[in-house]
């Protein structure tokens, strides 16, 4: 579907839909900080929120209307009123996906045969050591796999796995985009990152090239697959190789304006990188957060963040929003390939 960007009366800047007068904007959903996994690159499992705590299925319905939703946590499944929360969003967004680590694969399952409109991303670290090792979970690979299986032979349609790259996966990471399209499932990559939601200051990549090096060539495969959709994921692969370089981030960041963040205990942030608080939806309905003067104050504060990060749900919107950017590279990129094959032959 087409996007294309306008200004809102009062100066914020939202997604629009074709339709006319429908303000949109995506939104990341942590339902819980409770988790069965143990992984290296995040601590949140150390810091659980308690099921008091955590906000309700009706503290959603404030919510505008959604191009996007990705409900995640920790692990979403450990919520014993998800499809509660599902059935809200349904009157929300357009797209939900529900990001899991796959062990709970009853649950995944049950939820999938009542809705299979849903879309569902399995992490995967790796092959079975790399895997199970960094997500500290028994048998990890095996339980996410078939969960993968399981779901696609019921027959829906939104299902992926992806990787967080680090040091001990990084030779992982071609295998694992060959395992996701023999299977003609989606593949995400990501980076390991540091912030308050990881409870992390001590992610690095150490040997930067070889982790940019894999990126790279999975953009070059990309490129040579009949997918438009595969050609776009490319340069974002490019642009997640500039970041484990540390680079400049390659597009301005719209978090807190194109995209919230909503924490296990109703809080509205700009994103999970920044801990700067909006308001709460236990306490104000969403248009009072997103019009209110301390909202302006924290979208200052993501304009002059120099974190520089490059996740999928920050630089998803930012490439419809600045489309032309990505889309010239790709034009070019599709050329320059082409010529080489005809200079070739």
């Amino acid at each position: 579907m087409a996007l294309r960007a306008d200004p809102k009366p009062g100066g914020i800047i939202c997604l629009v839909k074709p339709t006319p007068g429908r303000w949109t904007v995506e939104a990341l959903i942590a339902v819980t900080y409770r988790c069965n996994a143990r992984c290296h690159m995040c601590n949140t499992w150390q810091h659980p929120t308690q099921p008091e705590q955590e906000l309700k299925p009706e503290d959603l319905r404030s919510l505008p209307p959604l191009e996007f939703a990705n409900i995640t946590g920790g692990e979403p499944f450990l919520r014993d009123d998800l499809e509660e929360i599902v059935q809200v969003l349904q009157t929300k967004a357009e797209r939900i996906v529900i990001s899991t680590n796959g062990y709970l694969s009853e649950q995944i399952v049950a939820l999938a045969k009542r809705h299979p409109e849903l879309g569902f991303r399995v992490s995967i670290e790796g092959l079975p050591a790399a895997n199970d090792e960094l997500r500290g979970l028994p048998d990890g690979f095996d339980h996410g796999l078939r969960t993968l299986l399981r779901l696609r032979a019921l027959g829906v349609k939104d299902i992926g796995f992806g990787i967080t790259l680090s040091d001990r996966n990084a030779d992982d990471l071609l295998e694992l985009y060959e395992l996701a399209d023999a299977m003609g499932l989606e593949f995400a990559t990501a980076a390991v990152h540091n912030s308050f939601y990881f409870h992390k200051l001590d992610n690095t990549i150490e040997q930067k090239e070889r982790a940019a090096g894999s990126l790279e060539e999975l953009a070059r495969r990309l490129l040579k697959t009949r997918r438009p959709k595969n050609w776009f994921r490319a340069w974002f692969n490019l642009g997640l190789a500039n970041y484990v370089r540390g680079g400049e981030r390659l597009l301005p960041c719209g978090m807190g304006t194109d995209v919230f963040f909503v924490d296990p205990t109703g809080r509205v942030m700009p994103c999970n990188g920044m801990e700067a608080v909006m308001g709460s939806l236990k306490e104000q309905s969403f248009a009072e957060i997103w019009t209110s003067e301390q909202a302006q104050r924290v979208r200052a504060e993501v304009r002059d963040c120099t974190a520089n990060c490059w996740m999928i749900g920050s630089v998803s919107p930012a490439m419809k929003k600045h489309l032309r950017v990505p889309a010239t590279w790709v034009l070019k990129a599709k050329l320059t390939r082409r010529k080489s094959r005809s200079t070739a032959a």
